[in-house]
């Protein structure tokens, strides 16, 4: 596919969506959010795209919304701005039945940060950052950022975030459970493909269920969850890899699972 904003590449399994408008920190205009958009329907509807890697160009992952591509906007509706532009990507990205890493590259701010924490998996470069930065302006958080902050550490940090924009570091970010890995600049490449790596030779099918579930059980009681473990648990028993996992089990050799 070709894209002004964004870059997408497709390598084996892994495929690969970088913003790419480095020169403003990657922030959001409308064209990059609605190939951003373009791309996560092409990810979906490619079979052979088991895990997916999302980026940022340059020095920063994504430094949120660009206030100077709407400065000229007068009575421009932000609601409209979140339905049509922001909230599909995180509905896409949460509900992708494929994996999808976060390689944060740098800093992610307001939008940017919301779109690093609607990823499945998060690897941070030591030197990125974390910002809610939308009190500094005078808004709310959006994106996903009200509902990803206060389940992934205490409602307490989740306020001061939001309402006083401190930065967080990357270490500081897997010292409180927001990301899952840390590494240096140099090896976040190599971190990230090694994840991928794993994603890719991984029962997909059943991966989807597993993401499927975790955000179904943030809403949902234990007889619920019990409920829908059991129905998924059907399907996954059904499928193909399940049947390669028993039959490489029993053989004494590893797995060759194919995402069916």
């Amino acid at each position: 596919m070709s894209y002004n904003s964004i870059r997408y590449e497709k390598k084996s399994n892994t495929g690969y969506i970088s913003l790419n408008r480095p020169d403003v920190f990657n922030a959001f205009n409308d064209e990059q959010s609605y190939e951003l958009q373009d791309a996560l329907k092409e990810v979906k509807k490619d079979n052979d795209v088991r895990v997916v890697v999302l980026t940022g160009e340059g020095k920063a992952f994504c430094s949120g919304q660009d206030l100077k591509a709407i400065a000229g906007s007068k009575n421009r509706s932000l609601s409209d701005s979140l339905y049509k532009r922001y909230n599909p990507i995180i509905r896409a990205m949460r509900e992708l039945p494929k994996p999808i890493i976060g390689r944060i590259n740098g800093v992610a701010a307001g939008a940017g940060a919301s779109l690093a924490l609607a990823c499945d998996f998060i690897v941070a470069a030591e030197n990125a950052s974390f910002i809610e930065v939308f009190i500094n302006v005078g808004l709310v958080p959006d994106s996903g950022s009200s509902y990803f902050l206060p389940k992934a550490i205490s409602p307490a940090r989740a306020f001061e975030l939001c309402t006083m924009a401190n930065k967080v570091s990357a270490q500081q970010a897997l010292d409180w459970g927001l990301i899952n890995r840390v590494c240096t600049a140099e090896n976040l490449d190599t971190e990230v493909q090694a994840i991928a790596d794993y994603y890719a030779a991984a029962p997909t099918k059943a991966i989807g269920m597993i993401k499927k579930m975790l955000n179904k059980a943030t809403y949902s009681d234990l007889d619920t969850m019990l409920e829908y473990e059991a129905y998924c648990q059907e399907i996954a028993g059904r499928s193909e890899d399940y049947r390669e996992g028993v039959a490489a089990f029993n053989e004494k050799r590893k797995p060759a699972f194919k995402g069916q």
